[in-house]
């Protein structure tokens, strides 16, 4: 008998796997190059995925950009120049250590991996029998020594000096570890550097340079030619700080917000579209005085936990947290994440970040630029003077579009049982109709007797209205139903043979299958109060 905790696991996988099958079956998210063996971390938006993920930062956006006096917005190149990561820190400091597990080839961050104190048992547990078998004699090959196998798992060895084993066997026999640089580096110009890396490389090596020499020469080659994509849109916000002010006169407090693409070449990819090399933001940078982050921190906190509700995630499913002090980025007086209840867990929708004034003045030494603020109202607080000029502080909402999708196909999926009599189970996405990537399927009930001809002059007048409706004329109305049921489809419109005679249609809404009869010339305003509902 499974234990609870097994059994909860297994339930969790299931849910997943029945999301990631959804997703396939009806077009919203495909593996990239999936005809070619896929590739790994890459995925491409099907047509109702490009719609959901489509209407939910436009949903941001109207929520942070045109519902709001004191935020603008900015769309910015995703590739900027190479001394704006390095004075963020990003060149620096954005890498991490990397690991290979020598039993399963798992790579992954050494400082993401399940802690063990040195000489603990640790036992490998492989995916079958047989691997176990091969994962023995590789063991005892690398290191001499014979561990007990029982079935798929591996007994015997001990954790080591490092305090961690393999997240994905458990295994403690790994390499050494090495820094791995989250940005991905290209290189900007016609002419391809690999000509000049070869001819330092070989006066590098006929001078008798070591390992790290080379390496420093290689960099030393790539420097004038290599730029980055952007791993997250933030930075632009900041380096554009005085353009978007002065250009629109904007006045602190203020708010610059953008959407769009970032690059990360994670170590450890999971959870289907959760964590992935290519991925959107939605992220706000709000230019406050010295002084009142807290209070604006404590503001923004509430307003995205709110706006996650709006869009129709369960409260239930929703929770604030508050950062630890060790947590905390060293130049961060505060940070909140708002987390989301995924098949396997609480994990990170968005951060609400207070990042005091470290962007602004790390740029400003970075350019020599001064990237100050001039309010003539105010007094400065150290002259005592009218006229302060200051670095704004920022809090910054910053919010995962691809996770946030994930997070609203978890929170609708619905599943449905059968009827006493064993009819009517069905699969279902509850998404809010905003987010739904068609609003009204217009359904004949059959392909004759001018049903379909009435069906397209109703759907031409949802297209006239800018509302995204489907004609569907494929397959019984049952099965019909059922597919905008799984593609989250509101409101169904049916065409039959009562239309042809008084001009009413029954709409079907698709949370409790309800249908009445209402008249053709007002459907497209039935279903507009709906969604400005």
């Amino acid at each position: 008998m499974l234990h609870i905790p097994a059994m909860a696991a297994a339930q969790e996988a299931d849910l997943m796997g029945k999301i990631v099958s959804l997703c396939k079956r009806r077009g919203f998210v495909f593996q990239s190059s999936e005809i070619y063996g896929g590739l790994r971390s890459a995925y491409d938006y099907g047509p109702m995925g490009a719609e959901l993920k489509r209407n939910l930062m436009s949903e941001w956006w109207r929520a942070m950009v045109h519902s709001r006096e004191d935020v603008v917005g900015l769309d910015a190149s995703i590739i900027m120049h190479p001394e704006v990561w390095r004075s963020s820190g990003h060149l620096a400091g954005f890498s991490d250590p990397l690991v290979d597990c020598k039993v399963c080839g798992e790579r992954f961050r050494a400082d993401k991996a399940p802690r063990k104190e040195a000489g603990e048992d640790a036992p490998i547990t492989l995916a079958d029998k047989g691997r176990a078998k091969a994962a023995a004699e590789r063991i005892a090959a690398l290191t001499g020594e014979t561990l007990e196998r029982q079935k798929a798992t591996l007994r015997g060895a001990k954790a080591g000096d490092r305090g961690y084993v393999c997240p994905n066997c458990g295994s403690p026999f790994m390499s050494e570890e090495r820094q791995f640089n989250l940005m991905f580096r290209t290189t900007l110009g016609p002419v391809d550097p690999i000509g000049d890396i070869v001819g330092v490389v070989r006066q590098a090596i006929e001078g008798g340079a070591d390992d790290r020499e080379l390496r420093s020469t290689v960099e030393s080659a790539l420097a004038d030619a290599s730029v980055y994509l952007r791993p997250e849109t933030a930075q632009a916000m900041f380096v554009n700080f005085l353009n978007v002010q002065q250009s629109l006169s904007m006045k602190v407090p203020f708010g610059i917000a953008q959407m769009g693409k970032s690059f990360r070449n994670e170590v450890t990819v999971e959870h289907f579209i959760f964590r992935s090399c290519e991925f959107e933001q939605m992220e706000c940078e709000y230019f406050v005085r010295p002084g009142e982050g807290p209070a604006s921190l404590e503001y923004w906190k509430e307003q995205r936990m709110a706006w996650w509700e709006s869009i129709g995630l369960k409260a239930e499913n929703l929770r604030l947290r508050a950062h630890a002090s060790d947590e905390l980025a060293h130049y961060s007086d505060g940070c909140f994440d708002v987390e989301y209840r995924f098949p396997w867990g609480w994990d990170e929708l968005e951060g609400i970040a207070s990042r005091t004034d470290y962007d602004l003045n790390a740029h400003s030494k970075g350019s020599g630029k001064k990237l100050q603020y001039f309010d003539a109202d105010a007094t400065d607080p150290e002259t005592g003077k009218k006229g302060w000029r200051y670095l704004p502080h920022v809090i910054e909402p910053a919010a995962g579009a691809t996770r946030g999708v994930l997070a609203v196909l978890c929170d609708a999926y619905d599943e449905e049982p059968a009827d006493a009599e064993g009819k009517g189970a069905r699969t279902v996405l509850r998404l809010h109709p905003r987010l739904a990537p068609i609003k009204a399927a217009i359904l004949p009930l059959v392909k004759k007797d001018g049903m379909p001809e009435v069906g397209r002059s109703i759907a031409k007048r949802f297209f006239e209205a800018g509302i995204n409706a489907k004609y569907d004329e494929q397959h019984s109305i049952g099965r019909r139903y059922a597919r905008h049921d799984e593609i989250g489809t509101p409101y169904c419109l049916t065409v039959d043979t009562q239309t042809l005679s008084d001009d009413t249609v029954t709409i079907r809404y698709r949370d409790d299958r309800r249908q009445e009869r209402i008249p053709v010339d007002k459907a497209v305003d039935v279903v507009l109060a709906a969604l400005r509902g």
